[in-house]
Formats: C-alpha cells, sequence, structure tokens
C-alpha cells in the first residue's frame, strides 16, 4: 500500500471513529456549560466565573481525555483492543490464579465494567432528551411533548437493533462530521464578538474558580465531568479503528471543535445572561435552531446507538472471559464480525432507559446521576493503567507513580464532587454497578464451584482404557466429540454416555474451548492436539476473547491430520447440568446459591453458545449438588 492509499484508509477509519466512538463526548456541549453554571442553585453570571468554567472544562479536556487517555492509556492495547476488560486481562496476564492481589486487580476491572453498565442506560436518555428539550427554544408551546417524544425516539432506537446498524453506520461518520463542523461553526460565529472568552485557556481562572468559591467550587467538578463524558469510548473502540485514527480524530476535529463550541456558549452568556436557559440552542439565529434541533437529535440518537453497541460489545467479552452467563448473540452483519445484536441485553436496557426518562424527567436531573459512573469507570481504568504500565510496559517506579498520582488526583476529584449527588440520583449508576457486580462475581466464582465439583466425579483415563480391553464396550463407526472443561480427566457425559447407550464411536475426542485473555487466537495456534490411546484424542482449541467460538467451522476450516471430522460423521455431546443446593456447605455461600441456579437457568446451552448444529447434539442431564 503506498503512502496515498494508507493516507485514504486512515481519513475513512477517522471518518468511522466520528460516528462510533465520539458521539457520546460529542453531544455533551448540549447540557454541560448550562449544568456547570446552575450547579448547586446556580454561580452568578459574570465574567470571572465564566471564564473560570470554561478554564475547567478546557483543562479537563486536556488532562483526562487527551493526556490520559489519548496519549498514555491508548498505548495499553490488547493486541491492538482496547477497553476496560482488554485491560483487566492485560493487568491480570503473568498473576497467580487465587492470589488475594490478583482477586483485588479482578475486582477493580469488573467493577470497572460494571459501571460502564450504569454509563449505557443514561447516555441514550440524557442525549435524547437534552435534544428534544430544545422545543423550550424553537417552539415552548411543544413542552408537553418532550417526553412522549424523547420515549418515541428511544422505543424506535431500541427496536431497529434487531436489524444490525451496517447500513445506517455509514451514514454515522458523515452525519457527526457536520454535527462537528456546526459546532465549531456556531462557536467560532460568538467568539468573535467576544474574543475575552479565550483568556480561559490560563489555568489559573480554573484555580481562581476552585479556590474562590470554597465547598461550592468543589461540587462544581461535578458538572465539569460533563465534558468528558465518552473518554472511555476512545479506548474501547481502540480495536475497530485503530490507535492513529482516533487520535488524528480527536487532534484534528474533534477536540478543536468543542473547544469553540463551549467558549462559544461562554461568549454568548457573557452579553446575554439570559440565555442560560438552554446556551446551546441560543447560539443559533432563528432561522437555523429547527435545522439545529434536528441535526442534535441525529446527533444524540449517533450517540445512543454507540452506547448500546459498547455495552454489547462489553457483554460478549465477558461471556467469553466466563464473567457472565451464556446469552443470545446473532451476527447481524456478513462482514463486521464485531456487529451483534443481544436480543436479552437490548430489552433490559430498554427497560431500563424508559423508566431512567420517566423518573428523572429532564436532563438536568439526569445529569447528577451520569457522573459517577463514568468518574468510577475512569478511576478503575487509571488503576489498571498503573499495573500494566509496571508489569508490561516496563515503566520505572517514579514514572509510573508520577502519572497515577496526576491522573487519578483529577479522576478521585471528580469521583468525589459526583459522590454527593447520591441523594439527586447517583444512586442510580451506584446500584446497577453493584448488582452488576454481583451478577458477575456470583457467576465467576460459581462456576470454580461447578468445575471442581465435576473434577471430583471423573474418572482417571487408565481405569476407562482397562474396561475397553476386556471388550465389554462395543465400539462403532464415526466420531464424538466430548465437550469438557477440565482438560485432564474424562468428562461426565462420557460416563453417562457408557451407562445408557453402553457404545463408543470408534474415535473419541474430549474437546475443551480455552478463551484466551487476548483479543484473537491466530489459527496457526488455534489447536493442541494430543493422541491417547484406544481411539481416544484429547483437543484444546484455543480462541481469544472477542473471536466467534464456533467449533464446527474451526475443525472444518483446518483439516487435522488422522482425525477426520466430517460433519455427518460427527455427533457432539454436550453435559447439560441440573443445579442442586447444598446450603453454603460445599462452595457457594447460601445466600449466593440461588442467585447462581437463576443464572445458570438463563445461560443459553453449550450447543448454542459454541455453534453446533441442532441435528448433531446429543444432550446428557446430569444433577450436581453446589
Amino acid at each position: 500500500m503506498d503512502g496515498r492509499e494508507h493516507a485514504a484508509k486512515l481519513r475513512a477509519l477517522a471518518l468511522g471513529a466520528l460516528g462510533v466512538v465520539y458521539g457520546d463526548i460529542g453531544t455533551s456541549p448540549l447540557y454541560t456549560l448550562r449544568e456547570c453554571l446552575t450547579e448547586g442553585g446556580g454561580f452568578p453570571l459574570v465574567p470571572e466565573v465564566i471564564l473560570g468554567v470554561l478554564s475547567l472544562i478546557f483543562w479537563a479536556l486536556i488532562i483526562t481525555v487527551t493526556v490520559k487517555y489519548v496519549v498514555f492509556v491508548m498505548r495499553a492495547d490488547n493486541q491492538g483492543e482496547g477497553g476496560i476488560l482488554a485491560l483487566t486481562a492485560l493487568a491480570l496476564r503473568g498473576m497467580r490464579p487465587g492470589h488475594r492481589r490478583t482477586g483485588v486487580v479482578m475486582a477493580i476491572g469488573v467493577m470497572g465494567a460494571s459501571l460502564f453498565y450504569g454509563d449505557s442506560l443514561i447516555t441514550p436518555a440524557i442525549s435524547v432528551l437534552s435534544a428534544v428539550e430544545g422545543l423550550h427554544v424553537v417552539a415552548p408551546a411543544l413542552d408537553d411533548y418532550v417526553i412522549p417524544i424523547t420515549l418515541t425516539i428511544l422505543v424506535g432506537l431500541f427496536v431497529l437493533q434487531r436489524f444490525g446498524t451496517e447500513k445506517v453506520g455509514r451514514l454515522f461518520g458523515p452525519v457527526m462530521l457536520v454535527w462537528f463542523i456546526t459546532l465549531a461553526a456556531l462557536g467560532l460565529w460568538q467568539i468573535v464578538r467576544n474574543p475575552v472568552v479565550l483568556g480561559a485557556v490560563w489555568p489559573g481562572h480554573a484555580v481562581e474558580m476552585l479556590f474562590n468559591h470554597g465547598w461550592h467550587g468543589f461540587l462544581l467538578l461535578g458538572a465539569v465531568v460533563l465534558a468528558v463524558t465518552g473518554a472511555e469510548a476512545l479506548y474501547a473502540d481502540m480495536g475497530h479503528f485503530g490507535r492513529k485514527p482516533i487520535r488524528g480524530a480527536w487532534y484534528t476535529i474533534v477536540l478543536p471543535s468543542l473547544l469553540l463550541c463551549y467558549f462559544g456558549q461562554g461568549a454568548l452568556l457573557l452579553h446575554e445572561p439570559d440565555a442560560i436557559e438552554n446556551p446551546f440552542f441560543h447560539l443559533a439565529p432563528d432561522w437555523a435552531q429547527v435545522p439545529l434541533l434536528l441535526l442534535a437529535t441525529a446527533a444524540t440518537i449517533i450517540a445512543g446507538q454507540a452506547v448500546i453497541s459498547g455495552a454489547y460489545s462489553v457483554t460478549l467479552q465477558a461471556m467469553h472471559l466466563r464473567y457472565l452467563p451464556r446469552m443470545e448473540v446473532m451476527h447481524t452483519s456478513e462482514h463486521e464480525k464485531g456487529q451483534i445484536y443481544m436480543p436479552q441485553l437490548n430489552w433490559l436496557l430498554l427497560a431500563g432507559v424508559l423508566l431512567l426518562v420517566l423518573t428523572f424527567q429532564t436532563s438536568s436531573n439526569l445529569a447528577a446521576a451520569y457522573g459517577i459512573a463514568v468518574t468510577g469507570t475512569m478511576v478503575a481504568t487509571t488503576l489498571l493503567a498503573y499495573k500494566v504500565a509496571r508489569s508490561l510496559g516496563r515503566w520505572k517506579l517514579w514514572q509510573a507513580v508520577l502519572a497515577l498520582a496526576v491522573f487519578l488526583t483529577v479522576d478521585m476529584a471528580l469521583f468525589l464532587a459526583n459522590l454527593v449527588k447520591v441523594e439527586e440520583g447517583g444512586w442510580f449508576p451506584l446500584v446497577v454497578g453493584a448488582a452488576v457486580f454481583l451478577l458477575m462475581a456470583t457467576w465467576r466464582r460459581g462456576r470454580e464451584v461447578v468445575r471442581k465439583r465435576l473434577a471430583e466425579d471423573a474418572l482417571p483415563f487408565d481405569l476407562l482404557v482397562e474396561r475397553l480391553k476386556g471388550g465389554s464396550v462395543q465400539r462403532v463407526p464415526g466420531t464424538a466429540v466430548f465437550l469438557t472443561g477440565n482438560p485432564r480427566g474424562l468428562p461426565p457425559g462420557l460416563l453417562h454416555s457408557l451407562k445408557h447407550y453402553k457404545v463408543l464411536h470408534q474415535r473419541v475426542v474430549l474437546l475443551t474451548v480455552d478463551i484466551e485473555d487476548v483479543p484473537h487466537v491466530p489459527d496457526e495456534q488455534r489447536f493442541e492436539l494430543k493422541a491417547l490411546s484406544a481411539g481416544f484424542f484429547r483437543l484444546i482449541v484455543h480462541f481469544g476473547f472477542k473471536d466467534e467460538p464456533d467449533i464446527p467451522q474451526a475443525l472444518e476450516t483446518k483439516r487435522i491430520p488422522g482425525l477426520p471430522f466430517e460433519p455427518m460423521e460427527t455427533t457432539y455431546f454436550v453435559s447439560r447440568e441440573t443445579l442442586i443446593r447444598s446450603h453454603g456447605k460445599l462452595g457457594l455461600p447460601r445466600w449466593q446459591e440461588p442467585l447462581f441456579i437463576f443464572l445458570s437457568k438463563l445461560s443459553t446451552s453449550a450447543s448454542e453458545y459454541f455453534c453446533i448444529p441442532p441435528n448433531r447434539v446429543v444432550e446428557l442431564g446430569m444433577q450436581l449438588e453446589i
């Protein structure tokens, strides 16, 4: 690929990143400055206050987004992939399973991922609601229709998920490009009229704002964080577009447009304080307000779409990394593996989003709930990035500690400023995060207990071989594949099959699927085969946590010498455990047992998860006490 083709590809990827990565942070100007200046009853709209707030927003975008995420965190990629769970997998690399430090690192990562779900609920609600609230300015007579219109848009957004975003996604980039150009143009027009706002780049204004207003100034940080919501998406979507396109789009389009829009709103308020009702829509002249309302609504729908897709992606990673039970996954594109639809999760998200809108009613009320989800994930990312920098990045101790001190100080200040808003709505993401954390912890611990119980009941291979030599078991043509989570002993399903059918296939494959802590496993490293005796083989198939674990396709794609997998001659045997409570005697605490059993019932079968055709599967039921 020559230089021109490479540059054209980077531009195309950067345009795509505008639509997927920057939808959330790109719609923040709709409400951020208004919330900052009305925080805690409101600040006097005098030049010192406006410049101080603009300075805080400016430096939040520079320190948190540009320096922390764009410069530093995006360097911690897991084979090009990013996101809180990919970072957790990196941080856990080389750590001893079961060690206390391993548990702490895992808990930080799971809590960060759990809070992301709170963000996934709040972002569509606050984004669409803030855009539709432009009716207050454009057509005040339609105020009563703000909630119904918002609910209608959100329902339509979630209903359309099942059709996929491949075609609509092509429009996301161009629409967001128009959106950012509009932000820049509206802001620049006001800055030219009142260029004094450019003085806000001096950090002294931010420091004075914090110290001159004491506790009220500190609480202001809880609204300033709204300017950096969506920063995690830069890192989470790195695997889709690459580091260079995301960075290029940020430096050349997104950051300049955001700053121009914020400073433009500040310039407007300096000479028109009454515009504080909705400074964003007051930026536009009367003739442009209706088109701006429509464009803003489109941009917020895109922002919501990006977060919903992100929730699917995080959930799929969590399933593969064994933090969540298996759920139905539908691929909506023949070309892009990352475009998926998860029906169960989709309807849960829709119910949560609609409940949010009906409960909080306005974007201002939702803003109080937004910050905790965002800043909690940011704190988790900083801590995990420090661990990766020390263990894998080979940073010197003083370098890592210095970066940790700077970023963690900013993150904790933003988090604590939001923590005081628990009663105002901050309880919501905390409740969601705690619930998801409990589900993840229960599922992972429960599956460990199940694996130990199955290993205890496993029959040694040598004993089975001795029985086969006696000729008491008849062998039949074909290949039997027994799925087992234990790569050493014999699976219980094999013993149950022998007990009931009294026959065994000529070739028996004991197959274990191993999901690695890397996004993708190369084809040449996919299989690990060991020939045993008496026609038995032990096969370990390796997938990355972003690969689709399609077992039949993997076996057909790469033919294994001496082990034919003819589709019509291969039968897959899958065990389905019926779990029985042991009242805390064997592993799980008594209160966790019913929750784990409930999650197990929700989990889709292994045959569905591993894409095995239903007409080639034999499911063997067994009871297991946990």
